[in-house]
């Protein structure tokens, strides 16, 4: 099998703390990762194995892979101990609500879910599908989907390269797909490979090159950005020491060598991915010759897998299948020959309309083309130029806030549908890349459709009733149904005057102001309020927004109303944040300078923000203005959590120094070619600082504050008067002036948030 010579993975034994590690030595058992909120952990659930007599577990375990504490949550309701049969098999489906520390037994409705145990489970959205499984003498081969919003089963009736039955294979996610290798048929074990995708139901065997891992079942099978990896499984063969990975890029195997698999059997192992670390838990077998062996907990940095490609890919031919990268909120999705369109959200084919071939599609009166913004203009008037728009509905925008949704009209959906499995990938790229010069009188019919595609333009499928005759506006909707709550509740109308006539959208949380719903007898039908509100707004969170906190770390008071976590992910600019709303401040309003600052040429510059939060200016320095290097001072624990897990999704982590503390003791010093002084009301406490940060040949200071209309002229004189003060305390000669004053926004009646540009010049 190719590999890479010389180079190899790193891999540990995770040490752990708290509970003891032989409650982790288990075969059979599931890992799943829990990653939100900061936390990095696994939870563990059955298996065979355990202290003392090996048995059947059924005990649930929390694995922080960051300390390696271990621990067991006593949870009610647990579900029985399970290994996956075959002393007795179940169809029961159990939730687990870790924050609740329970167990739910959850009653499925829909079509027939027969027992079986050793099947394969990845979720796409809120769908969990199941492929395979035994149950005494029979073996499955049919593909069924649980959705989690409605707890129902469905039969899914795929076409095309079907595969055989089997069991103890493996199946993962990636973007729309189901990617499934290898399995035991009841006679071989199998070595094949089959992508099945979600919103076409078109199973497909994929051809690939390289040496293929060798037929094997029991093994286990993990997704890293563009990788699928292989490990362990039966039977033991020479190179079950190895990682087998298939790089999406080329649809090549190749192998890497482990410095830590040899050591011990991965048969019915887990794992999973966190971060770029894969966390391999349990495994083992049970042997005449040698008893019952178990594998003890392990990690293994996939760090190298870059470079390593970097070196495979450069002794590859020319002749390589050409690709795209599209950034999601999660995770990085290649597009190759697997897949020609990956959509940003749920898919044209849900998992719970029965399709048995590709002409069977659901009823087009709800189907929209689902598009980012910056391209919904140019989308719009290219449908509407050859007839595709559905004049007689909405246009709306999704949930998460980030697309406009556009109707369309069913022959769209069927050339739109045709284009997606044919399109050329280097003519769609060659569109992206000139997108603004795209001229929509001019362009062919053919081109329309490359050019909707190269937009990663996807059909959605929506509940939402596009009518024009519909109530228009979420604000009407929203007080009609107050009106009817208030009606039923014996209320007076008058309380209708507090409805909200304005809000914001942070991620997927509809934030109302603090000024809304605050009559006290709102409090008497919270219960049946909140829900109604939102869904009037399409909101899958609703919050309320309290005052900033007037304190040094300028805390938030927002409240959620509906949904129980409080952490989101906003994009702006290309941008993602991540924070905990209820704990960190983040304005919208700011964005105009956001974009400025991200507009600057930083590539050779090192920047200094005193005030960094969670990554309102560092990240457009790093991630747009291509900042060399930026050190984020910032003291509100809860900014630094979110600023840490910002810069690693934002891939820039290592062009950031993050300094927790007070600034006018952690900055650095001589070493900035600008700062960025971004506190309100005013950032003076940290001019100082600020000037003591610059080059001694000097630099530019991005200096905030809230100043009244009338009396900016003496802000700005006030400003360079000081910071020409501190330079002399300092004993530095400078040039000091205004390079330029942006008026962000107005703070309040008559106040205005400014900022100056000071440039300091050695002379």
């Amino acid at each position: 099998m190719p590999g890479i010579e010389g180079m190899s993975l790193s891999g540990v034994t995770v040490t752990i703390v708290g509970e003891p590690i032989e409650k982790l030595l288990l075969w059979g058992h599931s890992a799943s990762p829990l990653v939100c909120n900061g936390r990095k952990e696994v939870v563990v659930y059955g298996g065979f194995g355990g202290i003392g007599q090996h048995a059947r577990r059924n005990y649930t375990l929390l694995l922080d892979i960051q300390s390696g504490m271990l621990k067991q949550i006593d949870a009610a309701e647990s579900p029985s101990a399970r290994v996956g049969g075959p002393n007795q098999i179940f169809n029961d489906v159990w939730v687990l609500k870790v924050s609740e520390n329970r167990w739910t037994l959850i009653n499925c409705g829909g079509s027939a879910f027969h027992p079986r145990h050793r099947h394969a489970t990845a979720a796409v959205g809120s769908n969990v599908y199941v492929f395979g499984g035994l149950n005494n003498e029979a073996i499955y081969a049919c593909l069924t989907v649980l959705n989690t919003e409605s707890f129902e089963w469905s039969n899914v009736e795929g076409h095309g390269e079907l595969p055989c039955a089997r069991h103890s294979h493996s199946l993962v996610a990636y973007g729309p797909l189901l990617l499934m290798f290898g399995g035991f048929d009841g006679q071989k074990a199998l070595s094949d490979f089959y992508s099945f995708d979600t919103r076409t139901y078109l199973w497909k065997r994929e051809e690939t090159s390289g040496r293929v891992p060798s037929p094997r079942f029991s093994h286990s099978m993990f997704i890293y950005k563009n990788f699928v990896g292989i490990i362990g499984g039966c039977p033991v063969v020479q190179h079950n020491e190895e990682l087998s990975l298939l790089d999406l890029y080329h649809y090549k195997w190749f192998s890497v060598p482990t410095n830590c698999i040899g050591k011990g059997f991965l048969i019915r192992s887990s794992t999973c991915v966190i971060d770029d670390e894969l966390i391999i838990l349990g495994g083992g077998a049970s042997c005449y010759a040698f008893g019952t062996k178990f594998n003890y907990p392990m990690k293994i940095s996939l760090n190298l897998l870059n470079a390593m490609m970097e070196i495979f890919s450069s002794e590859q031919n020319e002749h390589a299948v050409p690709y795209l990268m599209e950034e999601d909120e999660n995770s990085r999705v290649s597009r190759g020959r697997l897949q020609a369109h990956f959509p940003d959200s749920e898919s044209v084919f849900p998992a719970n309309v029965s399709t048995t071939t590709m002409e069977q599609k659901p009823d087009v009166m709800h189907l929209s083309l689902q598009i980012k913004r910056n391209f919904a203009k140019l989308v719009k008037d290219i449908l509407k130029k050859f007839g595709w728009l559905d004049i007689n509905k909405r246009v709306y925008q999704s949930l998460d806030g980030l697309h406009i949704c556009l109707p369309v009209l069913r022959e769209f959906c069927d050339l739109y549908h045709n284009q997606c499995i044919v399109s050329n990938v280097k003519s769609s790229d060659l569109y992206k890349e000139k997108m603004e010069e795209v001229s929509v009188n001019k362009i062919s019919f053919p081109q329309a459709l490359e050019i909707l595609s190269s937009c990663n333009a996807s059909l959605v499928v929506s509940d939402v009733n596009c009518d024009k005759k519909h109530p228009s506006t979420p604000k009407k909707v929203m007080r009609e149904m107050i009106c009817s709550l208030l009606r039923e509740k014996g209320l007076p109308m008058d309380m209708l005057d507090q409805l909200p006539v304005r809000w914001e959208r942070l991620g997927d949380i509809v934030v109302l102001p603090v000024t809304c719903f605050r009559d006290p007898r709102w409090d008497s039908i919270t219960g049946e309020l909140w829900p109604v509100v939102a869904k009037s707004l399409g909101a899958l969170r609703l919050a309320r927004q309290g005052r900033i906190l007037p304190t040094g770390t300028r805390d938030s008071t927002l409240e959620i109303l509906v949904g129980d976590d409080s952490w989101v992910t906003h994009e702006e600019n290309g941008i993602i944040y991540s924070f905990d709303a209820t704990k960190c401040m983040f304005s919208a309003g700011n964005l105009s300078e956001k974009v400025r600052m991200a507009n600057l040429d930083c590539r050779n510059e090192v920047v200094v923000d005193l005030f960094a939060g969670i990554g309102y200016f560092v990240l457009p320095f790093l991630v747009k203005a291509k900042a060399k290097l930026v050190y984020a001072c910032e003291w509100n624990q809860h900014a630094v959590r979110a600023l840490k897990q910002n810069v690693n999704a934002n891939s820039v982590a290592d062009r950031c120094i993050i300094l927790e503390g007070d600034n006018r003791v952690m900055a650095p010093r001589t070493i900035a070619d600008r700062v960025c002084l971004g506190l309100l009301p005013s950032s003076e406490c940290s001019w100082r600082t600020a000037v003591k940060a610059l080059r001694l040949q000097g630099g530019v200071l991005h200096i905030h504050g809230n100043v009244k209309d009338s009396k900016e002229k003496a802000w700005l004189e006030s400003t360079v008067e000081s910071i020409v003060n501190i330079m002399k305390l300092e004993g530095l000669i400078w040039d000091v002036s205004v390079l330029h004053v942006e008026r962000v926004k107005s703070y309040g009646p008559r106040i205005r948030h400014l900022v100056a540009d000071i440039k300091c010049r050695a002379v």
